[in-house]
């Protein structure tokens, strides 16, 4: 690792941050419309944007700078085991197909903002709607911060901040400033920052992928010299290998089949659906966002370059930096770093919009101040997009980068027990809204139990997302084995409830809600909330 400050990439990073922070705060005039001061234009974007500007929005919210980082770094220490998210984002998307659409035109049609509005106005229930948005906050959070963790890796191996500097001044102020930056035009400009900065960090990144995936090859001798020379790793080892081992196929099958459906449950990928301003643009992304997966499984590659490139570090997230900064000119690697440093921005700037929506419309709205008026909720939402990056910002400065990888993993659990609720929701109402508060209950208790009892090398509790299978004796994905009990409980308790005659929620939306587009005359052209 360079011990001194690669004053090259430095000044090429400093120059493309520079061009996105311009852009971000340019951005609050961009499709400016004449009520700003609404949830729809700061937390929405207006509702506005087309095919292309969704799909750099939605793959600039997917695919962060944590996947940049963390998937090959997963391949440099795991091997083929860590390409589960490959087929994890291939399953996504004609699952996505099925039920985006319905939720944008229900949500376009009553004012929905997020998920937790639609479960309100679907199940008549608070009290879900209460428990939607707090798993989608708390899952929301540790993803923040390993945005952050990704910009420190980069600037750690740039030699500036981070290192084993004891003074802590020295040691956090990059990081500091790229998060006042982030902040800053976030609160400015909202939804439109990180939609416009998406095109520059996607055309980064796909270019960095595609010079990498020939440049470095023909550099290291070749793929065969590559995956000779991680095979080579794995057998000396022990850990991991080219092919998955028999032993973790269940998990491997388990943890891309769970992570599949739990991608869009989160806060920030519905935001970017909404900001969509018709359902057909929610389908064309459907068959267009795949690019990403090929994406992906090419940046994937990069662990079994880094290790036929002799990259050592006790930091396995600080891999693929390290590797561009040894096989790059400095001038290309302050690129590709920058394609990381920007791929945190976008994503870290969503979620905390979509985490701020969930608080000022779900709870402050909801039990607070039911009187809010779209400009008091626009404030709101602005105050804590703030301080859920500040909390993001604590996280990452006063805890070790591992306990941020696995809460974002036990993330990934909560939020998967939105499953039922939403989309559920999406296609029938017999689901009792008492039954799915239960089997969220249950499945938010028996993931987070299952978690704490997982340990690792380096952490004693919450050390990973596997555990085995009660009865089946396999080891699978905490998430969804939650998910099947969660699931399992709100169909026996609707049984139940539906013979009891319990009472129902009243449901604010009609079939045709789910169906309608923009241009139907069935759709609202001014968006009114409805609570």
């Amino acid at each position: 690792m360079n011990d001194g400050v690669n004053g090259v990439a430095l000044a090429v990073f400093i120059f493309f941050f520079l061009a996105v922070t311009v852009m971000g705060f340019l951005a609050a005039r961009w499709r400016r419309a004449e009520n700003e001061h609404s949830l729809d234009e700061w937390g929405l974007g207006g509702r506005s944007f087309g095919t292309w500007i969704t799909w750099f929005l939605l793959g600039g919210d997917l695919y962060t700078a944590y996947t940049f980082v963390a998937v090959p770094a997963a391949i440099y220490a795991a091997g083929a085991a860590g390409f589960f998210a490959v087929p994890y984002t291939i399953l996504v998307y004609p699952l996505i197909f099925t039920f985006l659409p319905r939720l944008w035109s229900v949500s376009h049609k009553h004012g929905y903002v997020t998920t937790s509005d639609f479960v309100r106005g679907r199940f008549g229930s608070k009290s879900l709607s209460l428990a939607v948005a707090v798993t989608g906050i708390l899952a929301t959070m540790p993803y923040i911060a390993l945005q952050l963790v990704g910009i420190q890796a980069v600037l750690d191996v740039m030699g500036v901040g981070g290192g084993e500097s004891t003074n802590w001044f020295i040691k956090d102020l990059p990081l500091l400033i790229a998060f006042g930056v982030l902040a800053a035009y976030t609160y400015s400009s909202g939804l439109r920052a990180p939609a416009l900065i998406a095109f520059v960090k996607d055309t980064l990144i796909y270019l960095v992928i595609a010079v990498a995936i020939i440049y470095i090859p023909i550099k290291l001798g070749g793929f065969d010299e590559i995956f000779a020379a991680a095979n080579d790793k794995f057998t000396t080892t022990g850990a991991g290998g080219l092919v998955p081992a028999e032993a973790g196929q269940w998990t491997y099958a388990t943890l891309a089949l769970g992570s599949a459906l739990a991608l869009f449950m989160y806060p920030h990928s519905i935001t970017a659906t909404l900001s969509s301003k018709s359902r057909d643009v929610i389908r064309r992304n459907t068959t267009i966002l795949p690019l990403y997966s090929l994406m992906l499984g090419l940046l994937a590659l990069l662990g079994f370059m880094a290790i036929a490139a002799g990259v050592k570090v006790e930091n396995g997230q600080l891999a693929i930096p390290q590797l561009f900064e040894n096989m790059f000119p400095d001038w290309f690697a302050g690129v590709a770093f920058a394609a990381i440093g920007i791929g945190a921005l976008v994503p870290a700037a969503i979620m905390s919009i979509a985490a701020a929506n969930l608080f000022t419309r779900n709870i402050y709205k909801d039990f607070i101040k039911p009187d809010a008026t779209p400009a008091q909720e626009t404030k709101i939402s602005k105050l804590v997009s703030l301080l859920v990056k500040v909390g993001a910002l604590v996280f990452v400065l006063t805890m070790d980068k591992t306990v941020a990888i696995n809460f974002q993993l036990l993330g990934g659990i909560w939020i998967l027990q939105t499953f039922p609720a939403l989309v559920g929701g999406l296609f029938t109402r017999w689901f009792h809204r008492w039954a799915l508060l239960a089997g969220w209950a249950v499945g938010m208790i028996y993931g987070t139990v299952a978690a704490y009892g997982v340990a690792s090398p380096t952490q004693k509790h919450f050390g990973g997302s596997s555990k085995e299978i009660p009865g089946i004796g396999e080891i699978g994905y905490i998430g969804l084995t939650a998910f099947v009990l969660n699931l399992a409980v709100t169909v026996v308790l609707t049984f139940v409830l539906r013979a009891a005659k319990a009472p129902d929620g009243v449901d604010e939306t009609s079939p045709e809600d789910y169906t309608a587009d923009a241009g139907d005359p069935g759709v609202q052209k001014e968006l009114t909330p409805t609570h």
